[in-house]
Order: C-alpha cells, then structure tokens, then sequence
C-alpha cells in the first residue's frame, strides 16, 4: 500500500517538525519529556537497514515504532535512534493458499476489509487502526482468538533486520530460536520485523454482538456471576464487561456486558449468547438487547472511538487475575468507584481458551480471566489521583494476579511478570546472542 517507494527521510532532534513527527507515532498526547537524537521515517525495509547500520557506526541505541498504539509509549526514549516503520504498510493474500504477507504497519481494519471480500479471516487487532507490528509482537488477542487461537500463533514467519543490520527469514524450520521470540516478545524483542507471513482462515458467516447494562451497585453480583459462568461460554463469544461513568443508554455509573460473536448462522449466534438470558442476574439488568447483527468493521470502529479517543494522555495497567473472584471484590469495588470521568474505563474479559496447548513461543503468561484499567485525562487540569489510578489500584491487587499481559502494559511505572521465568531467561540469552551490544532498547522498565 505504500505509494511512495523513495528513500526515507531522516529528522534530528532540534530540526524543525522534529516534535511533529516524534508525536505523529503515538496515538496518545501525552509528553513523556524524553526525546530521541533522531527520527528516520522508513519507507522500505533498505531504508531500515540503513538505519540500523548508521546506528552501529554511530553508537546509538535503537526504538522502533509501527502503529503507534503503545499505551506506555514504549518507543519514545531518551536519546538514540527512533525508527518509524508506519509506511510499510504492505498486504498480500493469497486467498487459494489461504496465507497472507503484510508489513508492521498494516491496519487491522485494512487487512480485516480486504479478507472479507474474499470471505477469509485473520485474528486482528479490536480497533481499526492497530498495526501488526506491536500487536503480533506482544501475542496478539485479536477476534476469536479464543476460537483460532492468539494472533502470534498464526503467525508462520518473519523477516527481522538484527542488531547488525542484517535481514533474516524467521520460521519454525529456519532460524527458529528468533521465530520463537518472535511470537510474544513484545517492545522487547532484539531485532525490527519488516514482514509478518500469516495463515488464514475460513470467515465465519455471522458477526453480532449482545448488549447488557447494569447499574453499579451490582458490580460484586455481576462479577461473581461472569465469573462463574465463564468456563462455559462458547469460544466463539469474546464476553467481556466495561465499567464507566457513562454506560451505554445511561448517564450513571454502570456496567456494560458486551458479548461479541462469531459464528457460523445467527442461530449458532444465537445460542452462544444465551447464557444471558438465563443468568440469574438478568433481572437486575436495566437494559437487554437481543443479538443484533453487524459487520466487524462497525464493530471496530466502534471500539476505536472508545480506546483511542483523540487528545487523551492515557496510563493504563492490566493484570491476569486468578481464582476465584471473591477475595479481590473490595478492591475492584474501590477501583470502580475512584474511576476518572470518561474516557477512562476499565475492561473485565473472559479467556477461558479453547485450549491452553500452545506452541512453544515466548508467549507464556496467561489465565481464566483479564483485568486492564485506561486511565485518561483530557484537558490541561490534571488530577494527579487521575493520573496513577491504573497502576494503584492493579498494585493493590497484584497478589490476586499471575502477572500482566504485553499490550496494556505498563512497566515503567508497575514493573510485573509478563513472561513464565523459563521463558524470559530463554528470551534474555537469545538478546545477549543476537543484540550483545544492546543496540535496541529493551522493555520500558529496563531504560
């Protein structure tokens, strides 16, 4: 999709349109006070090699930048080289091998239109806008996944340029160990991919989703319910709650269970979500709506108007959450209740995979069900209680959880387990073996 194939422009710190640009890679207005010594605005994968190897001659450690949907804003860092790769964008299917070759900065709303018209189906990100990049990289919890599994695991091969600039083929019978790390390495990852090969699947023919409100004096009822009933909801439903000051329909605080599903006839649809209906909650809900039918670009357009909302600093935080739910209901009750205004909300998911049987990747962390808080300021008065409500409340709770997942993150601020210990050690030897002289910039918490 990138129509302009001539060399990348590069823009050092103190030139005029540095901060422009800097800015232009992050979806959140948020100033960290940092800045790179230079951006290089790549335009193929020669013009990042060439980066690389410019970075080696001169001693600068490297950040790269795909999509520019990190919430900690990972790429942004103090000195050193920042590489955007937002212009390699490519997507090629080849629909009668049902494979699919796209660059870091291919939209999942981009690569989700283009498969539908051939009636083919990745697990891209939720909302529009996120590239591959940074969603790949981290494991990727895309649609259905709980059905065709994390998007990495679909992932087949990568190119990588390494540390010294060299481009490599990464799969599972060819370099192999970088494949592995490939897949759930996240901003910690020792080399740039400049190309995800991907396996596709048949498109299910029916996209709906159900809709539930509840006011939030029945946050421990509900939760207790969703809870419980979680292990038995169809992989093709994504059943999740968002908590928020302004709930769908209504202008008091409040729960909204949003169940999105996949499935083969709205019958099946139908079905999956029936669990609703009969839950011994539904009563207290002050609005139910039936299953409506809706493509998943609305779907997704919808969500990017909820989490990437234009001129909001964003703090977010995330944990997995062990069982049972019971022993941590007070703190998610005074989480609840010190929510900042809109648009800071904050989403319970349901995991329950299908099965746990993963391949061996860097991947590793996982549970029954998902906590992530966004945090969100708009404006220039900034309540500083506003500001570290994520992290606070996700500290309090840490000892109900197994760690944090890569894409809500937030290291620099509450540094947990993302990886099981076999696994980072394993991802720590292969950065020593590939990156020894720490030419890219490790995970936020580790400057």
């Amino acid at each position: 999709m990138n129509s302009n194939p001539g060399p990348g422009k590069t823009i050092e710190r103190g030139q005029a349109g540095f901060d422009e640009a800097l800015f232009d890679t992050s979806f959140s207005v948020d100033d960290p006070g940092v800045r790179p010594e230079l951006i290089v605005q790549a335009n193929d994968v020669s013009d990042v090699v060439a980066a690389v190897e410019r970075a080696n001659a001169s001693d600068l450690k490297v950040a790269v930048v795909s999509g520019g949907h990190s919430w900690a804003q990972n790429h942004i860092r103090d000195g050193g080289m920042l590489i955007d790769l937002s212009r390699l964008n490519e997507i090629q299917i080849d629909a009668e091998c049902k494979t699919a070759v796209v660059g870091p900065a291919a939209r999942s709303g981009d690569i989700d239109a283009l498969l539908a018209k051939q009636k083919l189906f990745f697990p891209v990100a939720h909302a529009y806008t996120v590239g591959m990049g940074g969603f790949l990289l981290q494991g990727g919890f895309g649609w259905n996944s709980r059905m065709m599994g994390l998007a990495c695991q679909n992932v087949t091969a990568a190119d990588v340029v390494l540390a010294d600039g060299s481009l490599v083929h990464a799969s599972e019978s060819e370099n192999a160990d970088i494949f592995w790390a490939v897949r759930g390495s996240g901003p910690g990852f020792f080399g740039i991919v400049v190309r995800f090969y991907l396996k596709l699947h048949d498109r299910p023919k029916f996209t709906g989703i159900k809709l539930q409100v509840f006011q939030l004096k029945h946050l421990e009822d509900v939760l207790r319910w969703a809870d419980e009933v979680g292990p038995t909801v169809s992989p093709r439903v994504e059943f999740q709650m968002v908590i928020n000051r302004k709930p769908l329909g209504f202008f008091s605080h409040g729960i909204e269970v949003l169940c999105p599903v996949l499935a083969d006839s709205r019958k099946e649809a139908k079905d999956a979500v029936s669990f609703i209906d009969k839950s011994p909650v539904r009563r207290k809900a002050s609005l139910t709506l039936p299953v409506i039918p809706v493509s998943l670009t609305s779907v997704m357009r919808g969500a990017e108007k909820v989490v990437f909302v234009e001129g909001a600093r964003w703090h977010t935080d995330n944990m997995w959450l062990k069982s049972p739910i019971d022993p941590v209901l007070p703190k998610l009750r005074a989480m609840a209740e010190s929510q900042p205004a809109p648009p800071a909300h904050a989403l319970w998911m349901n995991w329950n995979p299908i099965s746990r049987d993963r391949p061996d990747m860097a991947f590793s962390l996982e549970a029954q069900s998902y906590l992530a808080l966004y945090g969100a300021i708009k404006g220039e008065t900034i309540n500083p209680a506003d500001e570290t409500w994520a992290t606070d409340h996700l500290r309090a709770m840490e000892h109900h959880g197994l760690g944090s997942q890569l894409g809500d993150e937030n290291l620099a601020r509450r540094a947990t387990n993302f990886l099981k210990p076999d696994n980072l050690a394993r991802l720590t030897s292969l950065t020593a073996k590939y990156d020894p002289n720490g030419r890219f910039y490790s995970f936020g918490h580790l400057k």
